[in-house]
């Protein structure tokens, strides 16, 4: 069948009846929940957009003929690796960037794991078959994706098989002819509740020994399936209008907690099973986390280029621009922007060909970027609220300015250089909800831990990292040295 629409999404949402939780009680429609009405609304104009935007958006699928999702693209060629990444970006466009979980990121994944798919036969040759076969049913049927990772933080000091209860993670419970059964807990999906199907993959971070066997595994199910749940945490949704949370009433994704209570899973969806090795491995064998990376600093882009937008208006607003302090702030942003825009350029243009035949992105300079950025975006935006000032507190609603009484003496006082009253405390409640809001802090603590623990991370980068050739060039500088008469 061909790419979905916006109203395919939200009728299969319907009819799925997810089990989802939140507030304390178990939600009988998602589509019509305070928590999850608007932004399944933004999730439902993404797909639309694939329709408005064919020649950006869609491709021919190579084996029904059907228009599928562009971000699903097997990339062959350069161009291809590019034209995937202009959808991608035409996507993160709508919520400047502020959707860190739109469909693409694991549509990206899935291609990865379906066509480099030979690691998972070394356990079982139908577990590569069954991702290129879910691949190919994703793309196929514009399947949404939620992802879970990681285990329950009870005690990150010790590996799952050494906890009192060890019972609490995610783990293997029987293998049956027909599927497997798995029980415990997972942590955390975002968008868990809005999404038809659900991946669970091994941590991208810390690494599993043979005793963890029983808590290595890949598999993808439906979100509806018996003894699956999702707890999700407290909205930042507080149903306020989109003049007042520009941003959180529209974009507010969700995270949720999701519990397996004696899970079935048919073969066909297992890729993994039990296997520390093959998990471990899973990402970089695959080519899935540079696929990943690609999308990430393609979003995070845009994400930039919003930020840069905001601190611009701002200035501009109440007339700081020429500030030399204000411009070296901004220039911050900028630097920012250019160097990940340099980073993609060069992950782009050195991409090659990959065993499978996938134009892969060179992953050195993807590595870097998504390193890098989450130790940089807390200061982007707090360069934001900086600017912002005071101008970040008095912020009245829209209610306010509506008041027969009040308003007129908000829209006078609250005017800026080029701005009316009204327009200007607009512009700093789109500021504030990037920046103060919960929906706006939650941005900056998604972003530091979007790949896992940033100093983890850096260690892994620091290790990976080749360094023969930069100490040897400081040996022969010194050995050449050395030659010379004193």
């Amino acid at each position: 069948m061909p790419a979905k629409t916006g109203q395919e999404y939200i009728d299969r949402l319907q009819k799925a009846n997810n089990n989802v939780y939140i507030h304390g009680e178990r939600v009988e429609d998602v589509t019509t929940h305070p928590a999850f009405k608007n932004v399944i609304q933004s999730m439902a104009h993404l797909y639309d957009l694939q329709y408005e935007k064919k020649d950006t958006m869609l491709y021919t699928s190579p084996t029904s003929g059907d228009q599928v999702g562009m971000t699903y693209l097997q990339p062959t060629t350069i161009d291809d690796l590019i034209m995937r990444r202009e959808a991608m970006q035409e996507w993160a466009r709508t919520s400047g960037g502020m959707m860190g979980r739109s469909p693409d990121y694991l549509n990206a994944e899935v291609m990865a794991m379906g066509m480099n798919n030979g690691l998972f036969a070394e356990a079982d040759p139908r577990f590569a078959e069954n991702a290129r076969n879910y691949y190919e049913y994703a793309r196929e049927n514009d399947i949404s994706l939620t992802h879970t990772l990681i285990h329950p933080q009870v005690n990150r000091a010790k590996m799952q098989s050494e906890l009192k209860d060890g019972n609490v993670a995610l783990q293997l419970v029987e293998e049956r002819d027909d599927g497997i059964i798995v029980n415990g807990i997972r942590l955390l999906a975002t968008q868990g509740g809005i999404t038809d199907e659900i991946l669970v993959f091994p941590s991208t971070v810390k690494k599993a020994g043979e005793q963890d066997d029983p808590y290595s595994l890949a598999f993808a199910i439906p979100n509806n399936t018996p003894g699956l749940k999702f707890i999700c945490r407290e909205s930042f949704d507080y149903g306020k209008n989109q003049w007042d949370h520009p941003l959180g009433s529209r974009f507010e994704e969700s995270d949720a907690i999701v519990s397996f209570e004696n899970v079935f899973v048919p073969w066909e969806r297992v890729f993994v099973c039990g296997n520390s090795s093959v998990c471990n491995r899973t990402f970089r064998e695959t080519n899935a986390v540079v696929h990943m990376s690609h999308q990430v600093v393609a979003k995070n882009i845009v994400k930039t280029e919003f930020i840069l937008g905001v601190a611009l208006s701002v200035m501009d607003a109440i007339g700081i621009d020429q500030f030399q302090h204000v411009k070296d702030k901004g220039s911050e942003i900028m630097l920012a922007l250019e160097t990940m825009k340099s980073h993609l350029y060069r992950a782009e243009h050195n991409a090659k060909l990959d065993e499978s035949g996938t134009m892969t992105p060179d992953f050195d300079a993807l590595n870097a970027a998504r390193n890098w950025y989450p130790r940089i975006y807390p200061r982007l935006v707090e360069i934001i609220r900086i600017l912002g000032a005071s101008g970040l507190m008095g912020i009245p609603t829209h209610d306010d300015f509506m008041h027969e009484e009040i308003g007129p003496i908000i829209k006078s006082g609250l005017q800026g250089k080029n701005l009316e009253g009204e327009d200007r405390v607009q512009l700093f409640r789109l500021a504030w909800d990037v920046t103060m809001s919960a929906f706006g802090a939650r941005q900056a603590h998604y972003e530091y831990y979007f790949f896992g623990d940033p100093i983890k991370m850096g260690m892994s980068y620091f290790d990976d990292y080749e360094k023969d050739s930069y100490k040897k060039f400081v040996d022969d500088f010194l050995k050449k040295t050395d030659e010379v008469e004193v």
